[in-house]
């Protein structure tokens, strides 16, 4: 039997499973994937019992970045972000770690039809804030703001990382995001609902909003960036994306199929209320 699993804490409602089990009936593996709440101090002790069945694994909060130095080998946009959300067990036993994240955004905001941004604004200081600011430099963009609601936290987490990068970050506090709305990319790197607060602050104007939040949908702050006249694109064509590059490394196949993941994914997220 081989199997997979998603890890991290809490996990449960995630529709990593559902993608991952689309694909492998599609591909006709008799693959099972799994849901396992892990917390960053158990990650080290869980990857030292694996044994020959287990192929890989997706990473979601908060073991993102507590992963990469348990692993043996990591890809270079791991290196650079400092995160990795998937992995890899090699035929050896080997953990390889990568990151699908940047892919999956990348894809998500160029299906949109946003190929540059001269200006970007992340909301949160988490893992997916670190792609984010990745993304916003593979579309052009030198410097970029983040907002946070612990500025010094944000600047302990994202400084390193943003060298690495490439791209200057210049961290704002919570209070100051409605003078930063107005970027030709905001990204709402936060949990579900997180960013609602800040719904009433949108003004007209043009641009792009990206919400990583998948459900509920559309969050609140989505709906009020639409309304404002922002393009919108949501979490689930990121997520569908980074599911679909994992299934890509985790099987060796040259490609995943897409269109059974979507389908999947938009039926289990129209279910959430």
């Amino acid at each position: 039997m081989t199997r997979l699993a998603l890890l991290g804490f809490p996990a449960d409602g995630a529709l990593s499973p559902i993608l991952h089990r689309a694909a492998y009936t599609a591909m006709g593996l008799p693959w099972t994937y799994h849901t396992i709440e892990c917390r960053p101090q158990d990650l080290p002790g869980f990857l030292r019992t694996l044994d020959g069945s287990w192929r890989g694994f997706s990473l979601t909060m908060p073991l993102k970045r507590t992963a990469v130095p348990l692993l043996d080998e990591v890809s270079e946009t791991v290196a650079r972000i400092g995160a990795a959300n998937t992995i890899v067990v090699a035929p050896t036993g080997r953990l390889v770690g990568e990151n699908t994240d940047l892919y999956g955004m990348v894809q998500a905001l160029r299906e949109a039809g946003v190929t540059g941004a001269a200006s970007v604004t992340v909301l949160g200081a988490g893992a997916t804030a670190c792609t984010a600011l990745a993304a916003a430099y593979e579309l052009g963009c030198g410097q970029a703001v983040v907002i946070a609601r612990d500025t010094g936290r944000a600047r302990s987490l994202l400084g390193a990382t943003a060298e690495r990068i490439g791209i200057r970050a210049t961290i704002e506090p919570w209070t100051a995001a409605d003078y930063h709305l107005s970027a030709d990319l905001v990204v709402s790197a936060l949990p579900p609902r997180a960013a609602d607060s800040l719904a009433p602050l949108w003004a007209r104007g043009a641009g792009t909003v990206m919400d990583v939040a998948y459900r509920p949908w559309p969050s609140q702050f989505a709906y009020a960036a639409q309304e404002a006249g922002r393009r919108v694109v949501g979490g689930l064509p990121m997520l569908v994306h980074q599911a679909a590059r994992q299934i890509v490394l985790q099987t060796g196949h040259s490609t995943a199929p897409f269109t059974e993941m979507w389908l999947a994914g938009q039926s289990a997220a129209a279910e959430f209320p």
